[in-house]
């Protein structure tokens, strides 16, 4: 066992996760001396450049680096001497505090200066360049890397990887020991990355009983929890049961019991459905039951002269160019008429068209129009195609609070406190909105506003739990319109041809004999990615006039050579090729690099980002990244641990190296992620895969993200039995019979 005490001069490696760390220390009186310079490898908890470190360990002498201490033990200290608090304060570890300004630091207070920063702040401000209000940054800034440093040694006894450490006392802060003392699951529940069986582990280490009574009723709430991810609002009884038990491995009696206890506290709701019971979750029941009595509060009949109001429709149309079919006049005065409106239909139908039209007619009757869609792409298609401003829902509702819509902490300023100050909102590609975004919508609308919807049925149903949009048009409780017309302008793409033919359940044509949709016959996965590199590298960028960055893959699989993260890893080889000028660095298993497209996969509200001009200084600041956004890695900054994003439209935004798990490489995304995003080209690699995952929706809303061309690359006997297969995922969601029954229990 040997000992090295010095400042950590360079860190060469670590693994964010494990915390691997190879480091490299210096005693300060060896400063410009490499051959004093000890190598130490472990896993050291949240050290940076510049920290002063007593290192006990084993020596040993690796084969290509030489001698290494194999850290054993280590312990932080604040450095003795000047030099050493100076190499520390000027590393980076303090934001804002660069060499220069730390020489000047250290030049003043010397040896006492941490014991400045720490109990006498408002001498920093003694200091030029440093204000009152900088210093107090100072302070806290260094206070927080202690305290953070403590949880994530506390936190590691429990054997938490040092990445989701640190997700997870930036959530909690220090209540976190509270936390694992009192009720571990709760991290489950509340930190996106934390299982059940992550929290179990914990939970037991802290000595909870594998057959106590909190640990199944938890056990049974997270099982319901999760099955909203799989989309479900409720699950059958046998099938709560039969995952919990599974999840707990407890007997099913002793989880039935515990259902029975959580059923008497109202914290699972009981319903019947065919005389079999069905478990709610009481958040997602009284969801679906306050929805279903918004919607019908909501649809007020106004008077109105039906033929009058189409007539009116039809000239608007004459005055935009536009020559519109019966049913989208009908659509326009509906939507004049009705509370609620609903607009359905498929590509090519003229949803657009009538949107537009019902917006010039709203306004010509003196209305106050606000228009939405679920994403930040679809907002901006919104706004491109009706030349008005549209904005995603949640800031429709003004959102504040939690930085992800699946935590606890998501809170709308826009609710039934302060609703939405409008005469009528239209929403477009409804089909993504889920029980949580629909019934926070219906919160900040009185009755008296008029609710305007548009979606396409047939697109993949919400990432969230529900379905919303089918549900809502099989209760017939409103107005319906079925855009079912296709123009003449759109029959002649074979990209919206093809779409509705899919959707009916005809089998396409594959034989290339058009100018826009293309099959290219495969048959094992390695021919596969071939064409597609090639497609992307050389075919399609001329042909659809875009940067290879522009040309999307879509597959329906994560997972096998045709999955996402398997055409990440090969398509960032050819389209980023790693470079000495390239910084990279490995996340959550993943190999980022500085130029790669990347898609931010779930909204942070919070997220700070800027617009610069060619001079750097900025000129638009905003908060918000939403899931789906693409943009391109910038710059991947070791000392600052932060990764630099540029989003459409120039937005940059600045993530920390533990968010990083908010971005995924796109060269290829999954077909789920693509709704509500269009590319002027889309290749599909279509070879085999789950029957449950290889439906018609699939493909329909696959082939529906492009504008210019689409290429199915793969099996023509897969894409046909695609084709035939109906049997998509059962959603167990019951809007339809909530708006049902209220709309009984009103009438009797």
């Amino acid at each position: 066992m040997i000992e090295a005490e010095g400042y950590v001069d360079r860190i060469t490696f670590r693994n964010e996760d494990s915390g691997y760390t190879v480091l490299y220390l210096v005693s300060p009186s060896q400063e410009n001396s490499d051959e004093d310079e000890v190598c130490c490898v472990g896993c050291f908890s949240f050290v940076s450049e510049g920290e002063y470190l007593v290192v006990r360990g084993q020596e040993v002498v690796h084969k290509t680096y030489g001698p290494q201490i194999q850290m054993e033990s280590y312990e932080q200290k604040q450095p003795d001497n000047a030099m050493a608090v100076e190499k520390y304060l000027g590393s980076g570890a303090i934001k804002g505090i660069g060499p220069a300004l730390a020489s000047r630091i250290v030049k003043k207070f010397k040896k006492d200066t941490f014991k400045i920063i720490e109990e006498e702040p408002e001498r920093l401000a003694e200091i030029k360049g440093i204000s009152m209000k900088m210093a107090v940054n100072i302070t806290e800034q260094f206070l927080a890397k202690r305290q953070m440093r403590q949880a994530m040694m506390f936190l590691q006894e429990y054997g938490i990887s040092m990445n989701m450490s640190v997700k997870i006392y930036k959530f909690y802060k220090n209540d976190i020991y509270d936390i694992l003392s009192k009720n571990p699951y709760k991290l489950a529940e509340d930190i996106q990355g934390v299982g059940f069986k992550t929290a179990d582990s914990i939970a037991i280490r802290a000595g909870f009983c594998k057959d106590s009574q909190f640990r199944i009723q938890s056990g049974i709430l997270y099982t319901l929890q999760q099955s909203g991810t799989n989309g479900h609002c409720y699950l059958p009884e046998d099938e709560l049961i039969n995952i919990s038990s599974e999840l707990l491995m407890l007997d099913r009696k002793m989880v039935l019991k515990e259902i029975d206890f959580l059923t008497m506290n109202r914290e699972v709701i009981v319903q019947k459905i065919a005389d079999k019971k069905i478990l709610y979750s009481s958040r997602l029941y009284y969801m679906e039951l306050d929805c279903a009595r918004m919607l019908i509060d909501l649809n007020i009949h106004f008077s109105a002269n039906i033929s009058k109001l189409e007539e009116k429709a039809r000239l608007s149309g004459e005055k935009q160019g536009l020559v519109l079919d019966d049913m989208q006049k009908h659509a326009a005065a509906k939507a004049v008429a009705n509370g609620v409106l609903i607009i359905t239909g498929g590509p090519g139908t003229g949803k657009t068209t009538t949107i537009n039209t019902i917006l010039a007619l709203l306004e010509e009757e003196g209305q106050d129009v606000l228009l939405a869609a679920p994403t930040g792409r679809a907002a901006k298609r919104m706004s491109e195609t009706s030349g008005r401003e549209a904005q995603t829902i949640h800031r429709l509702l003004e959102v504040n609070g939690s930085t992800s819509d699946d935590k606890v902490g998501l809170h709308f300023e826009r609710n039934e406190l302060q609703p939405i100050e409008a005469d009528a909102v239209i929403v477009d590609e409804f089909s993504m909105v889920d029980i949580y975004l629909l019934h926070a919508l219906l919160k900040a609308l009185v009755p008296g506003t008029r609710l305007i919807i548009a979606g396409d049925v047939n697109q993949l149903p919400s990432v969230g739990p529900g379905n919303v949009l089918k549900d809502m048009i099989q209760s017939g409780f409103c107005s319906i319109v079925k855009l079912e017309h296709i123009f003449r302008q759109a029959a002649e793409s074979e990209i919206i041809t093809n779409a509705h033919k899919i959707n009916a359940g005809v089998q396409i044509s594959l034989d290339n004999k058009n100018m826009d949709f293309f099959h290219l016959e495969r048959d094992n996965p390695q021919d596969v990615i071939n064409v597609i590199i090639q497609l992307i590298m050389k075919n399609l960028p001329p042909y659809v006039n875009a940067s290879p960055y522009d040309i999307q893959v879509l597959t329906p699989v994560r997972k096998g050579l045709l999955g996402v993260e398997n055409l990440n890893r090969v398509l960032q080889g050819y389209m980023n090729i790693k470079s000495p000028d390239k910084r990279e660095k490995e996340f959550h298993g993943v190999l980022f690099r500085e130029n790669d497209k990347v898609m931010q996969v779930k909204n942070n509200y919070q997220a700070k980002w800027s617009k610069k001009n060619r001079y750097g200084d900025v000129y638009e600041e905003g908060t918000g990244v939403f899931n789906g956004d693409i943009g391109i890695i910038k710059c991947i900054l070791d000392i600052e641990e932060s990764v630099i994003v540029e989003f459409e439209e120039g937005k940059l935004a600045s993530y920390d190296f533990s968010e990083m798990d908010e971005l995924e490489p796109a060269y290829a995304v999954t077909i789920h992620k693509s709704q509500g995003s269009e590319y002027p080209a889309v290749i599909i690699p279509i070879l085999g895969g789950p029957k449950m995952l290889l439906h018609r929706n699939l493909l329909y809303t696959a082939v529906t993200r492009a504008k210019k061309c689409v290429t199915l690359v793969g099996s023509k006997d897969v894409i046909y039995q695609m084709i035939k297969n109906v049997n998509e995922q059962k959603r167990y969601s019951s809007l339809c019979q909530r708006i049902v029954e209220m709309e009984d229990s009103d009438t009797k």
